[in-house]
């Protein structure tokens, strides 16, 4: 399960880095409505980071399809926040991501589904 609690720590890292990132530069370049956008992906991000390291470590079955819920989930769900927020500062239209976002969403709900259920086996 090294691969699950790697997985865990690059996102963990990577939202401590583009929280810096955000509060330190991102706040004086985009609106207060991206900013806030841009911080739900960052704490999506860590929390999914925060349980890929957690189930790395607890004994249960199923654990490589919840990895793969909260990996793509995470991945479709913040990495879309995040362009869509940057998308004026990149002068983009990249409008074509918003659908990405719940599916991403979903993802997550599935996984967490599925671990409430390997959790009550």
């Amino acid at each position: 399960m090294e691969k699950i609690r790697l997985i865990g720590g690059v996102f963990t890292l990577l939202s401590v880095v583009l929280g810096a990132f955000a509060s330190h530069l991102l706040k004086k370049l985009i609106d207060e409505a991206s900013l806030s956008s841009f911080e739900v992906g960052i704490r999506y991000l860590m929390f999914h980071g925060l349980a890929l390291i957690i189930l790395s470590l607890i004994p249960m079955e199923g654990k490589k399809i919840i990895y793969r819920f909260f990996m793509w989930g995470s991945i479709l769900f913040s990495f879309s926040i995040f362009f869509l927020s940057l998308q004026s500062l990149i002068k983009l239209n990249l409008k074509w991501l918003g659908p990405v976002t719940p599916i991403g969403g979903t993802l997550l709900i599935i996984g967490w589904i599925i671990f409430i259920i390997n959790s009550i086996k």
